[in-house]
């Protein structure tokens, strides 16, 4: 497992059904959690430099992945801070430029594309974000490297399932809160938490549960997955 302080603290957050999935087979987006869950989850991309999405959860989500509350947006412009960098791992296919990703917000836009394709996606995005050759297939730890040069020290990664395998199996996670949602999906066509891999965790060597929380419906697992874990 990589623990190098040479990268940003790497918090992997995401909500999950009962069986495991990240949402259902529909057009719809599945809401997973619940009003005190997405505030609390807010006010970490608050604390945070950077949000990292994979291509998937653009096309299927099309989400902002801006500081919601204005009350966080004050609280990061008293610091001086700008809004948290917006950060895709696209690998060999492409993303909509009209996509709220690239649309909404004014904070700097990365994306790391596969070596194939960092040219076609630079002229396709139009400068719309950075485009960076991020390796074939792209490495996780060439992110985390890139970004950290960057002045990244805190990275809020939100899915999905291929980005979360990517960087739990690489052992890039430093603390993982997961969210577990008080419904089956049972539809094996749904995206799932995580594909298959070698990950760090297994019966010999088990995770360190460091905190478990209610909110109304939802329940909170929180977990140190690396020596690099902040209580706060």
């Amino acid at each position: 497992m990589q623990t190098s302080e040479a990268r940003p603290y790497v918090v992997l957050s995401c909500a999950m059904s009962l069986d495991g999935y990240l949402d259902d087979a529909s057009d719809e987006r599945l809401v997973l959690s619940n009003r005190e869950d997405l505030d609390r989850v807010d006010g970490m991309r608050a604390g945070c430099d950077a949000i990292l999405v994979g291509a998937n959860t653009i096309r299927r989500d099309n989400p902002r992945l801006m500081v919601r509350a204005p009350e966080h947006r004050e609280r990061r412009a008293e610091r001086g801070l700008p809004p948290p960098a917006k950060v895709a791992i696209l690998g060999h296919g492409d993303i909509d430029p009209q996509s709220r990703f690239f649309t909404h917000g004014d904070a700097q836009k990365i994306v790391y594309c596969a070596t194939k394709t960092a040219r076609r996606n630079h002229v396709r995005l139009g400068g719309r974000a950075e485009v960076v050759d991020g390796g074939d297939p792209v490495d996780a730890g060439f992110v985390l490297a890139d970004l950290a040069g960057r002045g990244v020290r805190r990275l809020l990664v939100e899915g999905g399932g291929t980005v979360h395998t990517m960087f739990l199996t690489a052992g890039l996670v430093d603390e993982l809160q997961l969210v577990i949602a008080p419904f089956f999906v049972g539809d094996g066509r749904a995206p799932r938490f995580v594909g298959d891999g070698h990950f760090p965790w297994h019966p010999g060597h088990r995770a360190t549960m460091v905190d478990v929380r209610q909110m109304d419906d939802v329940v909170l697992l929180r977990y140190a997955l690396s020596d690099r874990f902040e209580a706060s």
